[in-house]
């Protein structure tokens, strides 16, 4: 018996583009060719490629319909285009690509090759004989590959010598250019300049906007051609009149780019790199928290420019290190370090509240300060990689960061805090206990870590992603009274108190221990809850004492008995991790604004009852006088 093998999958076939499927329209005998001058070499154009040619165009009796060289009346540039790009005649899709450089043929076409062509994508010239057979003379000036830049085709570059590195310039970037220009019948617009490159900031309109577009594709010491056509010609000073130009040739080669960062987008916070670093950007810049070594020199943005610190001067000349995502630089300093490659050098120029206005100020550095720091990165280190290491040393690193991140709670640094934690969770992910000792130990540091997240989302007044990450440990553990503490009190700062309660009441269930600690949250649950009903009661008084047709207004002045500080309770530390205990009277504030808001809106709703309450009676009075009034005619 044969064997029936399975049938080889066929790759689906390509769709084929508009122009393939207008070029399978093409009928034997609708366009002839023949070669009047060979061209060189063995190449010809394909997708991709701009072609460059003259093209005339002739009738049968050799009658000149139009032409784009000047001695047959046209403007003497040759034709641009880009196949599988431009929009072309059929016929000249399917005859320039069997061409060569240099080649001169003639292609006898038939009306439908060419404007004649239903659906034709180029509408023919009002005198063009679209219905007639014609010669179409083509010289094949030049191909090549070509990057498309616009969609209109109005900027194209052709990459003469390929550059370094992956980055190219852009806005604010400052730049350094060799460039030169001429039309596209070879007249000359701006010569090379001479002894130093063109310098320009990029984005300020310095230069032609296609100008601008295409360099800002290129590469460091890229050398390239760029096509810009009329609607890209903006006037700048490199070229102050456009009019009249159809397109320009320009010829650039790139020296030098300045990398300058806008670092918060509103242009506050200002890096510029003095100093080009080792190494490849982004991925060799210490973007992950690191050891780093820096020199920095300090200054006040004031008239004289006062250096208030120098690592060289007061530092005995020593570099100042620091570990990154700890807070212990200033945001605006870490922020542009962490962009910065090993030997590169930095001006970095940053608002008071990026710098000194919330961090440790110097005491030669006023409050309001804008500052310039020159830094210089002399290298980093990474973090230790956690591959390979036993599970004690693991814990003994998962510690260590942990520890870190207390501190920065205690310092009132949540979102940085929470970013560590966060760090030893996801490292937690490849972690794998052998056996249950080690099992026990890794759940227990990971709900840790989940509830010091937790704390630090309440802190920041995310309550709901606070509740949601104590829900991690509680369904894996529901009898955790710690979780059921920390969301107790996220449920407290969000206002929910029925569920606050819940938890706070489940933990004396479960553990007796713990009921000092519960009933001391309860009692705070039950000090805001009376807090929000005193509120509602000053809000509402009066609302319902006026005399018909009367309307009160809502209270909103703010209630002067503030909800008493409960700091002193014991045991809230009990339930948390030691250094990121709550402070009760932030949770008092957060859930009585919640409550408020809440309490406003009941208010307004209550006005509105009571003014649909007076309009309904109104309307049923009317409605019983005239029913009455018309059983009385009717009676009579």
């Amino acid at each position: 018996m044969a064997v029936i093998e399975a049938a080889t999958p066929q790759k689906p076939k390509k769709e084929p583009t508009d122009d393939e499927k207008r070029r399978m329209k093409i009928v034997g005998g609708s366009l002839m060719k023949a070669v009047v001058r060979p061209g060189g070499g063995d190449l010809t154009p394909s997708d991709g490629d701009q072609v460059i040619y003259h093209c005339t165009v002739r009738t049968l009796d050799g009658v000149i319909v139009e032409s784009s060289r000047s001695e047959y009346g046209g403007k003497g540039t040759p034709v641009r285009s880009v196949l599988g790009k431009s929009k072309m005649l059929v016929g000249l899709l399917e005859g320039i690509p069997t061409m060569q450089k240099g080649e001169i043929a003639m292609l006898k076409m038939k009306p439908q090759v060419h404007y004649g062509e239903v659906d034709c994508p180029l509408s023919a010239p009002s005198v063009f004989p679209k219905g007639d057979e014609l010669h179409f003379e083509i010289e094949m000036i030049d191909f090549f590959k070509v990057k498309v830049i616009s969609d209109d085709l109005g900027v194209v570059k052709k990459v003469i010598t390929e550059g370094q590195g992956w980055e190219s310039p852009r806005e604010p970037y400052e730049v350094k250019a060799w460039i030169s220009a001429k039309t596209a019948d070879g007249k000359v617009l701006v010569p090379r300049t001479r002894g130093e490159p063109f310098f320009f900031n990029f984005g300020k309109s310095e230069i032609p906007k296609g100008l601008e577009m295409g360099i800002g594709t290129m590469a460091w010491q890229e050398k390239a051609l760029i096509y810009v056509s009329s609607q890209y010609l903006t006037p700048s000073p490199i070229l102050p009149v456009v009019d009249g130009i159809e397109e320009v040739h320009f010829e650039v080669e790139l020296v030098h780019f300045i990398q300058v960062r806008d670092m918060l987008g509103d242009g506050r916070l200002i890096k510029r790199r003095i100093r080009d670093g080792e190494g490849e950007f982004p991925m060799d810049c210490p973007l992950h928290d690191s050891l780093l070594r820096v020199h920095y020199k300090g200054i006040i943005l004031n008239e004289e420019k006062t250096i208030f610190f120098d690592t060289r001067v007061n530092n005995n000349g020593q570099p100042f290190e620091f570990c990154s995502g700890e807070g212990l630089v200033p945001e605006g300093f870490e922020m542009c370090v962490r962009l910065m490659l090993p030997g590169e050098i930095a001006l970095v120029t940053c608002p008071p509240d990026y710098a000194y206005d919330k961090f440790a100020r110097p005491a030669n550095v006023p409050e309001g300060a804008h500052i310039q720091w020159e830094i210089e990165l002399l290298g980093f280190e990474m973090p230790k990689d956690w591959t390979g290491l036993d599970f004690i040393s693991i814990m003994d690193e998962a510690e260590k960061i942990r520890n870190t991140g207390n501190r920065l709670f205690k310092e009132g640094k949540f979102e940085l805090a929470k970013a560590k934690y966060d760090k030893v969770l996801r490292e937690f992910n490849h972690v794998n206990p052998q056996d249950d000792d080690e099992g026990k130990t890794f759940s227990n540091t990971r709900n840790l870590l989940n509830l010091n997240v937790a704390a630090c989302y309440t802190k920041m007044g995310e309550c709901r992603k606070a509740i949601e990450t104590c829900n991690k440990v509680i369904e894996a553990n529901p009898g955790h009274v710690k979780a059921l503490y920390r969301r107790g009190m996220a449920f407290l700062a969000a206002g929910d108190f029925e569920e606050a309660k819940s938890d706070f009441n489940k933990m004396i269930q479960l553990d007796k221990s713990t009921e000092p600690d519960a009933t001391a949250a309860l009692l705070k649950v039950k000090q805001q809850e009376q807090g929000v009903e005193k509120k509602q009661r000053k809000q509402f008084k009066g609302l319902f004492d006026k005399k018909p047709g009367e309307i009160s207004e809502v209270g909103t002045e703010e209630d002067g008995d503030k909800t008493a500080d409960l700091n002193q309770m014991n045991g809230d530390h009990e339930y948390l991790d030691e250094d990121t205990s709550e402070t009760s009277r932030e949770i008092s504030e957060n859930a009585a604004q919640t409550s408020a808001s809440k309490t406003s809106f009941w208010a307004r709703f209550l006005i509105v009852l009571g003014r649909i309450g007076w309009t309904t009676m109104l309307f049923n009075f009317t409605f019983v006088f005239v029913l009455a009034y018309l059983l009385n005619r009717w009676a009579n």
